[in-house]
């Protein structure tokens, strides 16, 4: 699975990049977006996705696909 992020709840803060530690979340102009071939929702690294912990607007922001 991975995790994705929902652009029309995104404040492109940027706090979900810098905690990823597949680093598969990429930004054009300050729109952030997943890449569901590497995302591995954090699975053996922490408890739960690292970015979904990091960004303010949480699950609005960042789902499951």
């Amino acid at each position: 699975m991975a995790m994705k992020i929902i652009q029309a709840e995104c404040t492109s803060c940027g706090d979900c990049k810098p905690v990823c530690p597949t680093t598969s979340i990429t930004d054009k102009g300050g729109i952030y977006k997943i890449n569901v071939e590497t995302c591995t929702e954090c699975e053996g690294e922490h408890d739960s996705p690292a970015c979904l912990d990091a960004c303010p607007a949480g699950e609005a922001c960042i789902v499951y696909l």
